[in-house]
């Protein structure tokens, strides 16, 4: 079992996933209150830092993998595109780099919007390849999953490489692959295929077109669109703990 920290760790939703696959969460880092009530009713035992520039090597144990998406406002559509600007929320990159350049994790996976890919993906893989971490990424709808809603998010999983038998080239591209390996993925008949727990306690999707109640709070709809789909988290956690296994880190 690999250790996790996650970054803007909003609810949740990547943990979740992550979980499934294996994975355990040790830290959160998440600014917002709401969210951290949410993070502290259903991890209780999980300490939570509130500002990732208070994430350092004397502040949190070593972990396994880091996983996070920086914020989206200033790259997405819904924005104004500028791409990666500091002095802009999307400047919080420098921030998450500054962590996985710290901490070294084995993996870090970085999540965003699939906009990202016009306005800052060249960053992001610039600097990883600058600190010796190969990386993948793909773009990955939760609609693909049997959601109702396309919300396309591009995932990056970047690895420490020592020599060419370790890179982890590929790896998200695999987590795509399987969305077509597991029958009836693309009209929910898959649900069959995922972990237990996801069937009986989050049953995705069917509430609404956004897969929640139309009679929510304003901070929990702001919580549920700014994180991930549990299902496609869980698609990239398999893939990484697939690469963690081939390479004898799975433990």
């Amino acid at each position: 079992m690999l250790k996790v920290l996650d970054l803007f760790s909003g609810i949740g939703g990547l943990d979740l996933g992550f979980e499934w696959a294996g994975f355990e969460t040790k830290w959160f880092c998440e600014i917002e209150e709401f969210p951290r009530k949410v993070l502290n009713k259903h991890w209780p035992d999980v300490p939570i830092i509130e500002d990732i520039r208070n994430v350092t090597g004397k502040s949190v144990q070593p972990v396994d993998v880091l996983i996070g998406g920086f914020p989206c406002q200033d790259i997405s559509n819904a924005g104004d595109m500028a791409g990666i600007t500091e002095g802009k929320r999307s400047g919080l990159w420098s921030e998450q780099f500054r962590v996985i350049r710290v901490l070294r994790p084995r993996y870090a996976v970085i999540e965003n919007v699939a906009n990202l890919v016009g306005f800052g993906l060249e960053r992001v893989l610039a600097d990883l390849a600058s600190i010796g971490r190969d990386a993948s990424w793909a773009v990955i709808p939760a609609s693909a999953t049997g959601a109702d809603h396309k919300r396309d998010r591009v995932f990056i999983v970047s690895y420490i490489t020592n020599n060419v038998s370790n890179g982890i080239q590929g790896c998200a591209e695999k987590a795509f692959s399987w969305l077509h390996a597991l029958q009836g993925f693309s009209d929910g008949r898959g649900l069959a295929e995922w972990p237990e727990r996801s069937v009986q306690n989050i049953h995705p999707f069917r509430r609404g077109a956004d897969g929640i109640s139309t009679r929510l709070y304003n901070d929990r709809i702001k919580g549920l669109g700014n994180t991930v789909v549990p299902q496609v988290a869980y698609l990239v956690a398999r893939a990484v703990r697939e690469h963690a296994e081939e390479q004898g880190e799975w433990k």
